[in-house]
């Protein structure tokens, strides 16, 4: 039986049904149809070039002329059964001829294995099988390149990849479903890097929907919204630094993290000028690290980063992915570490990205009350759900795989542990045991910390956890969430508010600036001032200082002074190494005037302390080798509330000492006593109030002498001349 206009068989054609499928979008198995395919009494070669002039195929060495038979289909009956390498030569009106492999000649690119691992959710290379990877196949006739393209699209009904390549015609590139992993997958030839596109998803209430690939590895500069095909063919010069992590004991390390909005440290900037301004910068100041707010695709600029839209694209406002890793490479061949803020708790609704991938709830939780932070306008992941949580975790090994980033800091940890977090009465539901616990989030923070660390040792995660959870920092081994560090927000809190009184009133709030050593080791904490203490009516450290300009300048470096001299790890935001005046705004430039014109000296000084600071930190075991531990820490002084004066010791893992004065008052005493367990000499490395900072100057000895009166229940004695608002850190000599 023949089709009347074309004069071929019957059986030849795609039976009616099926077309009509695949002409809207909605059959799970176009591979059935298209490509080459045994017959009763031979072979067939289908394809669908819509809009074509003519369609050649090249086989056995000879061009044969394919007979157009309806709805674009083209189609070559052959008289054999044998699999055949062939090419499809396609000419367009007003765009000439071009010659390509059949992406329906091609077997799945995810083995069975990668399905089993998807659907299990511990695939831990993820993102090499799904999204969009530039591949290579050797055929009889030749080289074959082109574009893997995988999406995991469950309760669709039909999903092709449509782009510039195809004019967005959902119907010229059909995916093939693979069974019911969910994962739906097709390699076209051809399509390279640089090319944009986007998965067209038929839903089962007939919406098609075209998404942005969940695992693309860039994207289009917003308000564009297509994801984009790359390539990296990058190569790293960092090899010995990695070595080097993999054995360090970070934790045991100097670490000094600088806070950082890579589109407002300076705007226009990108990453190819950061590699020398910004990472010169953070050398010449000091830092050990540094640590970029997000940098993820996300639609809206003014969330900063923490509405991501792309877990697996570095955002393209700021250049290409591989000028990202030349950023990092630098840091990495400057000293410096870099950790990337991440955020797994939420993401954006915006309806071209995550949100109801595929129609339903897919990558949210189904019901609303664990599905939505109402106060943020988003949603909230199903952390148990296999292939949500392998999403996740994948994440995190690629960009510390992929971009070799030395720690993540995990952004808004609080709001995944806690059912009620943000929530009315009526507006959350307890778990199977009838408490707050979001048990899924803790198992998927559990899964994450305790795959990272197997896969990289070395690295670090980091939480920002703002509650009392209990082992935010233990090994999950042991029932902890297993991360590296916690954000010490108590900390935080309670130190710039103490900070912010008059020096008159601070005897009243005294237990405010020692507080924190109650709790100091129940877990590993840094000290953070970060970008959320500068923003949202705020102001900026400078502006909670009280009193003139001399004293906001002479508090701020008090306050530096005692926070790196506390146990901890130490962040700084950016400006804040200088004191900015003003709060952060991300659409203006860090302001580098405050280091020009009319008081600039003031914010010099605290420029040039920052950078002191970190020469005798990082050259000061006391002050970073226990830090998270009680043998690193011996008050000498703790209660004396009337003159706002701390003192304390700070131990290395070497035995070395380091005394820490801290007067918080306006009043300077000229003879203080301290007690000391060490005899012996101590010499001034750090003066907070000396001139060449812009402080008060006075004259204070470079070395001083114990006597052997003793104080304060210990056998010796130090006197020190302590001046108003100001940290002095002495130093024992341990060869005297």
């Amino acid at each position: 039986m023949h089709d009347a206009d074309s004069g071929i068989d019957q059986h030849l054609l795609i039976p009616a049904p099926d077309m009509e499928r695949l002409h809207n979008c909605s059959h799970h198995a176009p591979h059935d149809f298209y490509g080459w395919h045994a017959v009763e009494g031979g072979s067939v070669i289908r394809t669908r070039q819509p809009g074509a002039e003519l369609v050649e195929i090249l086989i056995h060495n000879e061009l044969r002329a394919a007979t157009p038979v309806g709805d674009d289909v083209w189609v070559l009956a052959l008289p054999d059964i044998y699999t055949p390498d062939y090419r499809l030569q396609i000419t367009w009106p007003e765009a000439g001829t071009i010659v390509s492999a059949d992406p329906y000649a091609f077997l799945p690119t995810l083995g069975n294995l990668d399905i089993h691992l998807v659907s299990e959710g511990r695939h831990e290379r993820l993102w090499d099988v799904l999204g969009a990877n530039v591949r290579s196949y050797e055929t009889a006739l030749g080289t074959v390149t082109g574009t893997a393209f995988a999406v995991w699209a469950p309760n669709a009904i039909g999903v092709a990849v449509v782009g510039e390549f195809c004019a967005w015609n959902a119907s010229q590139y059909p995916m093939r479903s693979l069974g019911s992993s969910g994962v739906w997958e097709l390699f076209i030839p051809d399509v390279g890097a640089g090319a944009a596109y986007k998965f067209a998803v038929q839903t089962k209430e007939g919406h098609r929907r075209d998404k942005a690939d969940p695992m693309a590895k860039a994207a289009q500069c917003p308000p564009e919204t297509a994801s984009v095909v790359v390539d990296s063919r990058y190569e790293w010069c960092d090899g010995e630094w990695l070595r080097n992590r993999s054995s360090a004991d970070l934790l045991n390390e100097p670490m000094s993290i600088y806070e950082v909005h890579l589109g407002s440290w300076k705007i226009g900037k990108g990453y190819r000028d950061l590699t020398t301004e910004l990472v010169d910068y953070v050398a010449e100041q000091g830092f050990t690290h540094v640590e970029l707010m997000p940098v993820s695709e996300h639609p809206f600029g003014g969330s900063w980063g923490y509405q991501v839209s792309g877990y697996y694209a570095p955002t393209s406002r700021w250049g290409s992915p591989d000028e990202l890793r030349a950023l990092i490479d630098e840091f990495h061949n400057r000293g410096i570490g870099v950790i990337v803020d991440w955020v797994p708790a939420h993401f954006p609704k915006d309806d071209w990205a995550l949100a109801r991938f595929d129609g339903p709830a897919l990558y949210e939780h189904a019901d609303w009350r664990r599905g939505e932070q109402k106060e943020w306008g988003t949603y909230v992941f199903d952390f148990g759900r296999n292939e949500v949580r392998n999403f996740l975790v994948a994440n995190a090994l690629y960009w510390f795989d992929a971009f070799h980033v030395d720690g993540l800091r995990v952004d808004a940890v609080a709001s995944m542990l806690y059912l009620d977090y943000s929530r009315e009465e009526g507006e959350w539901e307890p778990n199977q045991y009838g408490g707050r616990e979001n048990l899924d989030a803790v198992q998927f923070l559990q899964e994450m910390n305790a795959t990272v660390h197997r896969t990289h040792p070395g690295v670090l995660t980091i939480a920002e956890e703002s509650t009392s959870w209990q082992g935010v920092t233990a090994p999950t081994e042991q029932g902890g969430l297993g991360f590296s560090l916690k954000w010490n927000m108590g900390w935080m809190n309670d130190t710039l508010e103490y900070f912010k009184l008059d020096p008159i009133h601070r005897e009243h709030h005294h237990n405010e600036i020692t507080f924190s050593m109650i709790y100091a080791y129940s877990e590993k904490y840094v000290l953070p001032f970060s970008h959320d203490e500068v923003v949202h009516g705020k102001g900026s450290l400078w502006g909670r200082m009280p009193g003139d300009d001399w004293n906001k300048a002479a508090g701020l470096r008090a306050l530096y002074g005692y926070m790196f001299s506390h146990p901890g790890k130490n962040l700084l935001f950016m400006g804040q190494e200088f004191g900015q005046t003003g709060e952060w705004d991300e659409a203006h430039s860090v302001d580098w005037s405050n280091l020009e014109g009319w008081g600039h000296e003031y914010h010099e000084g605290i420029q040039k302390l920052v950078r002191d600071i970190h020469q005798v930190y990082r050259s000061s075991p006391a002050l970073y080798s226990q830090d998270h531990t009680y043998e690193g820490f011996q008050w000498v002084k703790g209660d004396d509330a009337a003159n706002n004066i701390l003192a304390y010791l700070r131990w290395g893992a070497d035995d070395s000492a380091l005394l820490a004065v801290v007067n918080l008052s306006g009043s300077s005493q000229e003879s203080y006593p301290l007690g000391t367990p060490r005899a012996g000499e101590w010499e001034l490395v750090l003066n907070t109030d000396a001139a060449e900072y812009q402080g008060a100057g006075n004259d204070l000895p470079a070395v001083v002498s114990t006597d052997a009166s003793g104080w304060d229940g210990f056998e010796h004695k130090l006197t020190l001349h302590v001046p108003a608002n100001s940290v002095q850190w002495y130093r024992h000599r341990r060869n005297s």
